[in-house]
């Protein structure tokens, strides 16, 4: 028997979606669900959008606004999983499990975090100014999201890559603590589509809410019609020659046509097709497309009642599924009921508890790197980058093998060598006697490591 694939998707409620949202994730996510070997958890990411946003009203129309338009677009609520993060209260609760064992340090260099601290500090601000827990601690929040469903596969754009990487480490964490031989989670893997449309907006630059150049998806077709009239296009006339691929209106029609139609607007654009006909064109292909979607989405919007009993169907799947796993990790983790508890191997427990470990991930650029993480999660060392994943392997079964390390000291860091090149490098420390310290917890921590 095949075992079906996990695909967790979560989507922010603060906005209304528009045409870039639906081309660049919401449709292609919609099709992905169809395929028979995909067991897909779609999410509306409430919670998350405590983080970004403080208008509850706003909160409250995005979720619906969002809810009714995957629903328009076709999303079958009996083939997936389909639910509001906030209806499922094992969630908060394993966030709390995970924050207990994920590092410090590792909060410390989420780029979200960073980015604030360093604009805080450009502008002469504190570094934390403005900065709450709900932000430095959003990766162990989006790792339960994960982690709760076991999923294998997590659709994300590049941005994100590093919060599924932290979810598998904070993952492995748990396991190593207190799995005791049991892998309670799956390491999920970021799904990087790219094929997938990023649509330009009105003026050619990406189409986003920030910039104020999108495309209504399903507000009414006379929104869609003004909008794509405000598209910027060249100066050259009707009956002139236009470049179709240097055209940001073809761009969109072509995310959007069969290759038929496509090469046919191509040809009449080249033949001197105006462009106030041209964005005429496109409007009667999307609306054309997305007609009747527009439809479902009203009738949606004007039944909340309807689209609560979707999502609360949804969330007694997803509970279905979180309740008796988070009952386990309960169990592990000592929060038992007194009656008939199993005695733990706490001796066992304790010397798993010392071990460090090394993790692996993959940079943006496709180089493979890992961290040796000491037993409390603080990094030790970061590796080189690496052309495959094998070779990275090579070297941490090396420095597991016990022979004497080759550690050079460079001002107040250190580096790691093995056959005349440098592997790895520590953090930079505050003074000698730190970094000594600190080569000495690395000496203690390969001596042995348990992987």
């Amino acid at each position: 028997m095949t075992t079906r694939t996990r695909i967790l998707t979560g989507i922010t409620t603060t906005g209304t979606p528009h045409l870039g949202n639906y081309a660049g994730a919401i449709r292609p996510a919609i099709l992905a669900s169809q395929d028979a070997n995909a067991d897909s958890f779609y999410f509306l990411a409430d919670y998350h959008a405590l983080i970004k946003c403080d208008d509850p009203q706003r909160i409250q129309r995005s979720r619906m606004e969002i809810a009714a338009t995957w629903l328009a677009g076709g999303l079958d609520v009996n083939r997936v999983t389909f639910y509001r993060q906030s209806d499922i209260p094992e969630i908060p609760e394993l966030t709390w499990l995970l924050t207990c064992v994920a590092a410090k340090g590792l909060l410390n260099r989420a780029h979200a975090y960073k980015a604030s601290v360093d604009k805080n500090v450009e502008t002469g601000e504190d570094p934390d100014a403005g900065i709450t827990m709900g932000l430095y601690s959003y990766p162990v929040l989006m790792a339960a999201d994960i982690l709760m469903f076991n999923a294998h596969k997590v659709p994300v754009g590049r941005d994100q890559i590093q919060h599924v990487e932290m979810a598998r480490d904070i993952g492995q964490r748990f396991n190593h603590l207190f799995g005791n031989g049991k892998e309670f989670f799956t390491m999920p893997e970021a799904l990087i589509e790219e094929s997938v449309a990023t649509l330009p907006g009105l003026d050619g630059r990406k189409m986003s809410k920030s910039y104020d150049n999108t495309i209504p998806l399903f507000t009414s077709a006379k929104d869609m019609k003004d909008a794509i009239s405000r598209i910027v296009t060249d100066s050259r006339a009707p009956g002139e020659a236009k470049d179709p691929d240097n055209s940001h209106l073809f761009t969109l029609y072509q995310a959007f046509a069969s290759k038929a139609q496509e090469e046919e607007f191509r040809a009449e654009l080249l033949q001197g097709l105006g462009w106030g006909e041209a964005k005429s064109r496109l409007f009667q292909l999307l609306d054309g497309q997305l007609g009747e979607a527009r439809e479902r989405y009203h009738q949606l919007m004007s039944r909340p009642s309807d689209m609560e009993d979707l999502l609360l169907v949804g969330a007694k799947k997803a509970r279905a599924v979180a309740a008796p796993f988070l009952a386990e990790l309960r169990e592990a983790v000592g929060l038992r009921s007194f009656v008939n508890q199993a005695a733990a191997p706490v001796a066992a427990k304790k010397k798993a508890a010392k071990a460090a470990r090394f993790v692996s991930f993959r940079e943006d650029d496709g180089s493979f790197r890992f961290r040796l993480l000491a037993a409390d999660g603080e990094q030790l060392l970061l590796s080189r980058h690496f052309a495959d994943g094998k070779a990275a392997g090579v070297v941490t079964k090396q420095l597991q093998s016990g022979d004497a390390l080759d550690v050079r000291t460079e001002a107040l860091g250190f580096s790691v060598w093995l056959d005349g090149s440098a592997v790895a490098d520590s953090a930079g420390f505050a003074d000698e006697a730190s970094r000594d310290a600190a080569i000495e917890a690395l000496r203690v921590a390969l001596t042995p490591l348990e992987d």
